[in-house]
């Protein structure tokens, strides 16, 4: 008997997560693609106060439950995700290739990894920030957008 597997769900998304000060007032920006790169969903959110890394973080969180919520738990376990960032650290971190250091940032990973598990596979990947653009021209219109909350 042949069985014919079917061809897996990809959907890849660009994250970035930025603080102004380090730390300061900080937000994510998350970009959601489909395989033949259409926009799904974008979308830039302000985090409050914390560093550039804890928003890079954030940022990967954010887009995983999005993704879940957008497509529901059982489809998401055929879906492929490339997700793309321009923090190489968060990246070699994410991908166990280097060990995290700062404290605060256990929590983060374990929420990732826990979400991670939801999906039929996750690959993270840094890209230059040229290519990330989209996320974070997001992430500073959160920024300004938030402080010309504050006036």
């Amino acid at each position: 008997m042949t069985t014919v597997m079917s061809k897996q769900e990809k959907i890849i998304i660009f994250t970035d997560g930025g603080a102004r000060g380090n730390p300061g007032p900080a937000a994510i920006g998350v970009v959601i693609k489909d395989a033949s790169g259409h926009t799904i969903k974008s979308y830039g959110e302000a985090i409050g106060e914390t560093t550039n890394n804890e928003a890079e973080y954030r940022a990967v969180i954010s887009a995983l439950a999005k993704v879940k919520a957008l497509l529901g738990k059982e489809k998401v376990k055929n879906i492929a995700l490339e997700i793309n960032m321009d923090s190489e650290l968060v990246k070699k971190q994410l991908n166990g290739e280097y060990r995290i250091e700062e404290e605060k940032l256990f929590p983060f990973f374990i929420k990732i990894w826990n979400l991670r598990m939801d999906f039929g596979e996750v690959k993270f990947h840094h890209i230059p920030r040229e290519r990330n653009k989209e996320a974070d021209r997001l992430v500073n219109e959160a920024l300004d957008k938030e402080q010309q909350n504050l006036f």
